[in-house]
């Protein structure tokens, strides 16, 4: 063999000593990369349950569109009741992070973020929605991705999710009481009147049912679109049927214009009663009390609410957001939803939604409409149930209340009449 053929032979040799030396070199960076990255993803889990940094909780209302004149205010007490937790110390030695999104009054948009609050975000739990139509549009988002919604508005029952808490009154502790109470003290006859979607078409089906079984009368059921504003043809069909009381399941600012264009068309509360279960006070203050004195809602709280606990909860919410406004139920069932979450949490000493709802069943607290319970077997609460009438000072005079929290009751099991619905 050539000397040349042997230095050739030697430098092919270093040559592959070299590539391999490099492989295994690639081979051990890859395999410290991928342990480096399966590491930080340990600690990065491990950051989320341990007491350090924060947790972030989603806030999903509309804060604009036809609903924003309800919503924006749920948004400020669960905001209140978050720096009244951090405040105290925080939860499980975090403190409490709100990310906060706009559902805009449009029910895929609800979807869509609540999807983005749960996948992207990571949150524990979501505090949102305010019609029956942003709830469902949520509904499947939170299951799917084994969320947690509370959700904190009277609603129209026949509903249970594993994965949504109801702070709400469902219809045992809202409409069916209210019916009965108008049936002694206002009349028979009855007008129905609501937005054309789930919430106001589902709670008409209970009241017929309850009206026939009762001895009450139906004269007319009309439903408008979302954001309507032309009440003259829907008013003057009431003005010929001449009924005793109205059932008003409107929502969003169409109230505005429904109730301004009553007082025009000369009928007043002397003339015919008109019972809402969407007017809260909030609502009395952007449509006027001028306009709606004398009428009645439905509701579990008041601003006139008499207990020390809503004493506090009024005072901190104008120091908090101006001496000009008020608090209603359904921001007092936001506002106690997210410290119910706390207390579950507390209890279960996790995160963990699983832990979480298991958690759950039975925790009370004195909310400041009073005492409520988490009922585990529906996801519900017991609540008071009251009925007011709109006094000129934008506040309720309270006519009737339960005397108790109501159990509740979403699927009307323990009503004969409601059977089939």
């Amino acid at each position: 063999m050539g000397m040349k053929k042997v230095g050739w032979l030697k430098t092919a040799f270093m040559m592959m000593f070299i590539v391999i030396l490099s492989l295994g070199t690639f081979g051990c960076a890859a395999s410290n990369l991928v342990n480096k990255e399966g590491e930080a993803e340990k600690a990065k889990a491990t950051e989320k349950e341990s007491g350090s940094e924060e947790v972030e909780v989603g806030i999903l209302h509309s804060l604009s569109g036809t609903m924003a004149i309800s919503e924006v205010s749920l948004r400020d007490a669960e905001l209140m009741a978050i720096e009244e937790i951090n405040a105290s110390g925080g939860l499980l030695g975090k403190q409490i992070k709100p990310i906060v999104e706009d559902g805009a009054s449009d029910w895929p948009t609800f979807a869509e973020k609540a999807k983005k609050l749960l996948q992207k975000d990571e949150v524990a739990t979501i505090f949102g929605g305010w019609t029956s139509a942003s709830r469902k549009s949520m509904l499947p988002v939170v299951e799917q991705n084994n969320g947690l919604l509370w959700y904190p508005v009277q609603y129209e029952g026949m509903e249970q999710s594993p994965n949504i808490f109801y702070t709400g009154a469902t219809t045992n502790q809202q409409i069916v009481p209210s019916v009965s109470w108008l049936l002694e003290n206002r009349g028979k006859n009855f007008f129905l009147i609501g937005s054309d979607y789930v919430f106001p078409r589902t709670a008409n089906k209970i009241i017929k049912a309850q009206l026939k079984a009762e001895g009450g009368k139906l004269l007319g059921e009309e439903y408008t679109p979302m954001g309507h504003t032309d009440y003259s043809t829907l008013i003057s069909k009431i003005k010929k049927e001449k009924p005793e009381v109205v059932y008003n399941t409107l929502n969003g600012d169409s109230n505005v214009a429904f109730f301004k264009q009553l007082k025009d068309a000369g009928l007043t509360s002397k003339d015919v009663t008109v019972l809402s279960v969407s007017i809260a006070e909030e609502e009395i203050r952007g449509i006027g009390a001028e306009v709606l004195e004398g009428h009645l809602a439905a509701w579990n709280y008041f601003q006139t609410t008499e207990t020390p606990e809503n004493k506090e909860f009024v005072k901190k919410y104008k120091e908090k957001y101006g001496e000009g406004r008020v608090t209603d139920d359904p921001i007092e069932a936001a506002y106690f939803a997210v410290h119910l979450w706390a207390e579950a949490v507390k209890k279960a000493g996790s995160f963990d939604v699983d832990k979480v709802k298991a958690a759950s069943d039975g925790i009370e607290i004195n909310a400041p409409g009073g005492k409520v319970k988490i009922d585990g077997e529906t996801q519900h609460v017991y609540k008071t149930v009251r009925i007011g009438e709109i006094q000129a000072d934008g506040q309720f005079k309270e006519l009737w209340n339960s005397g108790e929290a109501v159990k509740p009751d979403p699927y009307l099991k323990t009503y004969e009449w409601a059977k089939g619905l």
